[in-house]
């Protein structure tokens, strides 16, 4: 089992680019694979064309508020994962044709996650096992590396834009992941929609990390995205796919 994780500011194309990573391993045989939205905007539902609650499915937030909060539970005496941990993966696991899904969702009370990203955290480490990749699309801050859903992972991708902050947060989410002892093979820079081409070689020399290249900006996709169609459906000719593709070439994971 892989398992793989996408970072990087907001707005720089990290949903887009799990969902076309899925269809890569999906079109090269790797089914199914479980997909994980820890984003609280829950952008990569969208971008799969799935419905949570028209497939009668929740997040795991959802499911929180509804055991310990609407029906009167209580988060004390007994750990809240061990009591939820079935719910999660009876009700807020979607389980498809190619791929499985599950999502954080928004956060359930004022503060903080750590309840939801534990939930998540104790099902993913359940569940991973049956899958042969795991694909996390995670949110524009670093909380999640601080409170560890994913405790080892194979690879992390840091989509870039054109921002010196963009450049910024890769050095700190490297750092924070070192400091809480997130153990990972491989940490990745990406070139996001915006990124200039020109610039991976410099990023890669700065930043100590190695380029994989660029996502080729698209209408297309913009059309679906738009219209809330899977990227899923796109053609295997799309110039968008077609350069995520020869990224996961780079990393060994795709060989055609």
């Amino acid at each position: 089992m892989k398992t793989l994780v996408t970072i990087g500011r907001g707005g720089t194309g990290k949903s887009s680019f799990t969902a076309l990573m899925a269809k890569c391993f999906i079109e090269a045989g790797f089914a199914p694979l479980l997909l994980v939205d820890a984003d609280p905007d829950q952008n990569l539902a969208e971008m799969l064309g799935l419905d949570l609650k028209e497939a009668g499915k929740a997040t795991m937030a959802e499911l929180i508020v509804d055991t310990f909060i609407e029906k009167g539970g209580t988060t004390v005496g007994v750990s809240p994962t061990e009591r939820i941990e079935s719910r999660l993966l009876a009700n807020g696991l979607y389980e498809g044709e190619h791929f499985d899904f599950m999502s954080v969702g928004t956060k359930w009370v004022e503060g903080c996650y750590c309840m939801p990203n534990s939930a998540l955290k104790a099902a993913l480490e359940s569940v991973t096992k049956n899958y042969q990749y795991v694909l996390i699309d995670s949110p524009a801050g670093l909380e999640h590396l601080n409170r560890r859903i994913a405790s080892k992972v194979n690879d992390i991708f840091d989509i870039l834009d054109h921002s010196k902050k963009s450049l910024d947060h890769v050095k700190r989410a490297y750092h924070i992941a070192k400091e809480v002892d997130m153990e990972f093979d491989n940490f990745y820079l990406i070139g996001g929609y915006r990124f200039p081409a020109e610039l991976g070689s410099k990023a890669e020399a700065d930043l100590k990390f190695k380029y994989l290249g660029k996502i080729v900006a698209d209408e297309q996709v913009d059309d679906y995205v738009l219209n809330g169609k899977s990227l899923l459906d796109l053609p295997s000719d799309n110039a968008a796919f077609a350069s995520v593709k020869a990224i996961m070439k780079a990393t060994g994971y795709i060989h055609q």
